[in-house]
């Protein structure tokens, strides 16, 4: 892979993650409150990596790709 094109795949996993976790913490952070930092971490990846890899980036490559084809980069 190219820099150009791991910088791109970066900024596509930022774009999904950023919202993801400011997302899960709003919603859940309350009820993690009392957990340990490991416990809490834990339960963060559980939800969000699964939530990354089969719904955030192929959402994100279908954007990128319809944005392509409209002659946009």
């Amino acid at each position: 892979m190219t820099t150009r094109g791991k910088f791109i795949q970066a900024i596509k996993i930022w774009i999904v993650i950023y919202p993801s976790i400011t997302l899960f913490n709003i919603l859940f952070g309350s009820y993690l409150a009392d957990l340990p930092l490991f416990l809490k971490t834990l339960v963060l990846t559980l939800v969000l990596v699964p939530w990354m890899v089969f719904v955030g980036l192929p959402f994100i490559n279908k954007v990128q790709q319809k944005m392509s084809k409209n002659g946009k980069p």
